[in-house]
């Protein structure tokens, strides 16, 4: 694939044949606003907010969606450019709550960013504006549909990443949105709760029900680690509030499940914080569990194997583990049982 140059704001951007303008200009660190674009998705050029002046166009042209030409010069702050985003602002929050200061997303909702950007406080048009009911009767996914954008981020990463095609846009006009086959909630749809559409949506429409009232965004910490519930080996950022785990958000630098979670790792996080887990060995004393320290549970788990070893041989130990462990995890269970116990009893949950 050759390469080739263009002028993005006055500088000199060489690129790939084929990238958009879009991503050229992120290439040279300049953002260009968008709503209804994502890098991990297909691209359909409906929101208009990425709209950018290329000289010898007539039209302002959605960047998002235009392939980027040898000799290209273009404009990503014009003053038309700027009218044309504020005019797309306003057209949003005119039938957008304006509960900024209460609204969960707040500090990491795009909405708000951009209109702070460009200075919109409110709409100059009025209307009509939806009223509708608030989908929360699940135990994980919030939907505010009254602060939907309609920008189809939700929709596409339903169906293109998962691909369970839960989400479309149903209706026309003012009655467009985006929801689920005959508009039903969540849980009676065929949602699997993977939590795509929450990770995607830029608004507070689609919220994590873990995070609310817990905490503003700004105030988590993020803690990178490894999903612990099968051996694929997913990556996400734990949202770590007072040293205590209040959710789980997706992250672009996980290299084997991109911004991808099951319901598991996007919401399976809590039972961290029951108070029926376990936090301490147990050892049975006279019939009953009693609590013991790591070392007097080891110890006691070590003399047992090795008396079992030596009063029947090694071929009376067998080890199970599983195939939802990590690879390391079962290279350890295979060593121990093999170079220790000194036997190739060795089998998976997985093997039938």
């Amino acid at each position: 694939m050759g390469l080739i140059k263009l002028i993005i704001d006055g500088k000199e951007v060489e690129v790939s044949s084929g990238t958009t303008v879009l991503n050229a200009a992120e290439q040279a660190g300049i953002h260009i606003p968008r709503f209804c674009y994502d890098k991990e998705l297909s691209s359909c050029g409906a929101c208009r907010i990425c709209v950018v002046e290329i000289e010898g166009m007539r039209n302002l042209v959605a960047s998002c969606v235009t392939e980027a030409a040898p000799g290209m010069v273009v404009n990503t702050e014009t003053t038309a450019v700027v009218e044309a985003r504020k005019m797309v602002l306003e057209l949003l929050i005119a039938d957008h709550p304006q509960d900024c200061m209460t609204c969960e997303k707040m500090g990491d909702c795009s909405l708000a960013t951009y209109c702070h950007r460009y200075g919109v406080k409110k709409s100059s048009f009025e209307g009509v504006q939806h009223s509708y009911p608030l989908d929360d009767n699940n135990p994980f996914i919030v939907r505010d549909m009254n602060k939907c954008i309609l920008c189809g981020l939700c929709v596409r990463a339903c169906n293109e990443l998962p691909g369970k095609d839960n989400l479309h846009f149903a209706n026309r006009g003012f009655d467009r949105k985006a929801t689920t086959c005959g508009d039903v909630p969540y849980v009676d749809s065929d949602c699997t709760f993977c939590g795509t559409c929450v990770t995607f949506c830029p608004t507070g429409a689609l919220t994590e029900r873990s995070l609310h009232g817990t905490v503003r965004r700004w105030e988590l910490e993020k803690v990178r680690t490894t999903c612990p519930f099968c051996g694929t080996g997913c990556n996400f950022d734990l949202c770590v509030h007072d040293d205590k785990v209040v959710g789980v958000m997706a992250t672009e630098e996980a290299v084997v499940n991109g911004r991808s979670l099951c319901i598991k790792g996007k919401f399976g996080v809590d039972y961290v914080h029951n108070e029926k887990r376990l936090t301490t060995p147990l050892i049975k004393k006279d019939g009953e569990f009693v609590p013991a320290s790591w070392d007097e549970a080891l110890d006691l788990i070590a003399d047992r194997f090795a008396e079992i070893k030596e009063k029947n041989g090694p071929d009376s130990f067998a080890s199970l583990s599983s195939a939802r462990c990590t690879n390391e995890e079962n290279y350890l269970m295979q060593k121990f049982t093999r170079a220790v116990m000194g036997t190739n009893n060795v089998d998976h949950c997985a093997r039938t």
